[in-house]
């Protein structure tokens, strides 16, 4: 048995950070019916991030929304609007991420809906809170990630401010979404009582870079210095970084200059004698390994290093990790089936619960696909 089993969650948001967040919650066995307007639905069904299309819709969409049910209703029609509450006062876990005011205009607000079903955990996501100057803005990752400060931590010095190549705001703040539902989840059995979550994308973004910023906001608030070389993260010192060999690359983490000046017979190497060095020099220290390294393959210096106990790794390609035992034992990769039978190929759930991998084949629904089956247990009239 899954441990979210006999739970139901009705999902009203689109794109990124709410889905992925009930997406995680259907891994775990919740019921998740997905809240959608009729016709189009959710906007992402027609979100590209690339010309992968599966049975005409986005399979970004697709990806993020398996193991879902779709319940195709008009919101602001009083009659779908009816079913929607009768649904809420049954419902465990409600989630939204309309724009501030939107839902309180909808007659969905978490005063409203508390007074439906006072056990209901009410989840929102919005792009920078409730209240302040930015609170019309677009809650879009690369403007929460632009905002945060988080631009200047990638590349190299000399580089201009670098996004994470991935909607890392949007999918932190579904984390963050995912584990306040579970907690206020814990505390409704312990009082009965159900409660209200808030995520936003700019809070998940400054909460993951919480290392750097207390960092930043205990020195005196100096910005971070990326390094010139090899950077890899802006408030650590050499060898850390990635480096180019005869035939790839390898990454180097934390490690002792002397020890590796011995490891890769570099004389240069020592003479950095001071702690200090690793930092106030690391540009002039990694150029000097970067040099070193290329002269000898990956596979050579990995077998030196490794050897050696020093923190290395290959730079693996996504064709590559696949065709590694390391990920092939992990087990990561399912396929699951949109609503008309074609397969798509996507990750499971990254949690194991008592030794169990969850996996389950079923994929994206299409627009309203369970209206009868999800209004027959409340209304004797269905909609379809």
């Amino acid at each position: 048995m899954k441990p979210l089993e006999n739970l139901t969650v009705l999902d009203f948001s689109q794109f990124l950070a709410g889905p992925s967040a009930s997406m995680r919650l259907a891994d775990l066995g919740a019921t998740v019916i997905k809240v959608e307007r009729p016709g189009s639905g959710d906007i992402c069904r027609q979100l590209y991030i690339s010309n992968l299309e599966t049975e005409g819709e986005s399979s970004l969409f697709h990806s993020i929304n398996r193991n879902k049910k779709s319940l195709a209703l008009n919101l602001k029609d009083p009659q779908d609007l009816e079913k929607v509450k009768a649904l809420l006062g049954k419902a465990d876990v409600m989630i939204q991420n309309f724009r501030p005011g939107v839902i309180e205009r909808l007659g969905l607000g978490f005063e409203e809906v508390q007074k439906i079903n006072p056990r209901l955990v009410y989840a929102s996501v919005s792009g920078y809170g409730t209240e302040g100057p930015w609170v019309n803005k677009p809650g879009q990752d690369l403007l929460a990630q632009s905002l945060s400060g988080l631009t200047w931590l990638s590349g190299d010095a000399d580089n201009p401010p670098t996004p994470m190549g991935l909607a890392i705001a949007d999918h932190i703040c579904g984390a963050h979404l995912t584990q306040g539902i579970l907690a206020c989840l814990v505390r409704r059995g312990i009082s009965g009582k159900g409660g209200r979550v808030d995520v936003s994308l700019m809070e998940s973004i400054l909460d993951i870079q919480f290392e750097v910023l207390s960092t930043h906001l205990n020195d005196g608030g100096t910005q971070p210095q990326r390094s010139a070389k090899n950077n890899a993260h802006a408030y650590l010192g050499a060898p850390y970084g990635l480096y180019k060999t005869k035939n790839g690359y390898i990454s180097l983490a934390m490690g002792s200059l002397p020890q590796l000046a011995e490891l890769l017979s570099c004389a240069q190497l020592l003479e950095f004698t001071k702690p200090e060095d690793a930092f106030d020099k690391r540009d002039e220290i990694k150029a000097i390994i970067a040099k070193t390294l290329e002269g000898h393959t990956s596979e050579h210096w990995l077998s030196i290093l490794e050897a050696a106990d020093i923190w290395c790794s290959d730079v693996f390609t996504w064709e590559k990790l696949r065709q590694h035992e390391g990920y092939k034992v992990l087990d990561m990769e399912q396929t699951v089936y949109a609503a008309g039978g074609t397969p798509l190929k996507t990750l499971r759930c990254p949690i194991r619960i008592d030794g169990e991998i969850f996996k389950s084949e079923r994929g994206a629904p299409a627009v309203g696909q369970h209206n009868d089956d999800i209004l027959k247990d409340i209304f004797t009239v269905c909609s379809s």
